[in-house]
């Protein structure tokens, strides 16, 4: 017994090693190739029109983020105010910059934070501004159904973030370029 622990320590510690090294490096891919056109289109749907409209959002950027606000403003947006205007642009300039960091692998676990941050309330947005309360789309933990939009669908989009949040970018990264940089100059 103790030879089969001994072997099965061996063999798990090269692959815990490498995990260190895959694992964000797998969680930035999984990222890439699942939520990064994701953000950026629903990004692309909040500007304005022409290059000014980087600096003047859509109709569509209140509608996502203030829905309720927008309706009782009778669709007008020129009734909202500098505060509702600096947090749509936030908004729209968060799911361009942060997806973009998090797949180049700079300041990872910042980003992955800010996205952290940026996934609930785009959920909280749904369920109290959109109304998706249905059970199809707000779904329930540990229900046995495992395709609900915000609760199961979004639970996965954060752990794969917390992921990074703790383990950073990995070895293939600019992360890991700036420091190894920096640590010849500390030394």
């Amino acid at each position: 017994m103790h030879a089969l622990v001994s072997i099965h320590d061996a063999v798990f510690r090269h692959v815990e090693r490498g995990g260190n090294w895959l694992l964000p490096l797998a969680a930035r891919f999984v990222f890439a190739s699942t939520l990064l056109l994701y953000f950026w289109n629903s990004g692309l749907t909040k500007l304005g029109d022409g290059i000014l409209g980087l600096f003047s959002p859509s109709i569509g950027a209140y509608s996502q983020i203030f829905p309720k606000q927008l309706e009782a403003a009778g669709y007008d947006v020129s009734q909202f105010g500098l505060f509702q205007k600096l947090v749509v642009l936030a908004g729209t300039y968060a799911e361009f910059i942060l997806p973009l960091l998090i797949v180049i692998g700079l300041f990872t676990r910042l980003a992955s934070l800010g996205m952290i941050g940026f996934v609930i309330v785009q959920s909280l947005t749904d369920i109290y501004g959109h109304g998706a309360t249905d059970g199809k789309t707000l779904g329930a933990l540990f229900d046995r159904f495992p395709d609900a939009v915000i609760l199961d669908q979004r639970l996965f989009w954060v752990f794969l973030l917390a992921v990074l949040v703790v383990k950073g970018a990995g070895a293939l990264s600019v992360d890991a370029l700036l420091r190894n940089r920096m640590e010849p100059a500390i030394a």
